[in-house]
């Protein structure tokens, strides 16, 4: 309902996304029908996620082929580009300088590295470093890896199952910038996107699900991607993965409570 009510173009919008044949709110409970479903048991360029993260995302597997779909090892192999993350970062850089400027417009006075994390000061100084050229030649990048990676889905492939993340659930802290190593945290969050941050440069859709548990009592999630603007398809196979394997009353040992 979420998703219905916060999806659309807005007047003048340049870019948006063709609009669902019907609300994605009906899409709960509808028959998924039985899809082709590729699964990728390792990370990204030869990665080796924990092995919670492989129990997690083989057990969802036999889920799926359980409740009648074919399952069988396969991803994009444009999954394994070693470069594309450089494009992105500089992307991302470009677009943290920009924030930063724009707020200080908003505010009435310059935004300065003391006034945000020593992470984003870092981005800032990195965005401000680059071209109009690169960041033009890094948006091509990232469009050129994002139809690489949609040729998979359209050689006959209906979703893709993959761990959410390549290690359990952080403690809380572990990613903090400081000034003096102000990007050892990012570089310590790597194994958090690994399977994520290539469908943030598709504009896939995603969704992630807490199926599994770990020794410790911890939510593994598994990653389900479908093709450019198949919310529904999603939407309609995690609600029959959710019937099947409920975890609206599983807590973690440590939690918070409403």
């Amino acid at each position: 309902m979420l998703l219905d009510i916060t999806s659309g173009p807005s007047p003048g919008d340049p870019y948006f996304a063709p609009p669902p044949e019907r609300p994605f709110a009906a899409e709960v409970g509808a028959d998924p029908g039985r899809l082709r479903i590729g699964i990728m048991q390792r990370a990204p360029r030869d990665g080796e996620p924990h092995a919670d993260n492989v129990a997690a995302v083989n057990a969802a597997g036999e889920l799926l082929a359980s409740l009648g779909h074919h399952v069988e090892p396969s991803y994009p192999e444009a999954m394994d580009d070693p470069d594309v993350m450089i494009a992105f970062v500089k992307i991302v850089a470009a677009c943290t300088a920009r924030s930063i400027e724009r707020y200080s417009e908003k505010i009435g006075r310059s935004i300065g590295d003391a006034d945000v994390e020593p992470l984003t000061a870092v981005m800032v100084a990195n965005g401000r470093a680059g071209s109009g050229p690169g960041y033009v030649a890094s948006l091509e990048r990232m469009h050129r890896h994002g139809r690489k990676l949609a040729a998979w889905w359209d050689s006959g492939f209906d979703l893709l199952l993959t761990p959410t993340c390549a290690a359990p659930p952080p403690i809380l802290g572990s990613f903090a910038a400081t000034p003096d190593q102000p990007s050892a945290g990012y570089l310590r969050a790597a194994p958090y996107g690994a399977f994520t941050a290539q469908f943030n440069l598709s504009g896939q859709p995603g969704i992630s699900l807490p199926l599994h548990w770990n020794a410790d009592g911890l939510p593994i999630g598994i990653q389900l991607v479908a093709p450019y603007a198949r919310e529904d398809v999603l939407i309609r196979v995690a609600a029959q993965l959710e019937k099947a394997e409920p975890w609206a009353a599983k807590l973690p040992p440590l939690h918070a409570t409403r």
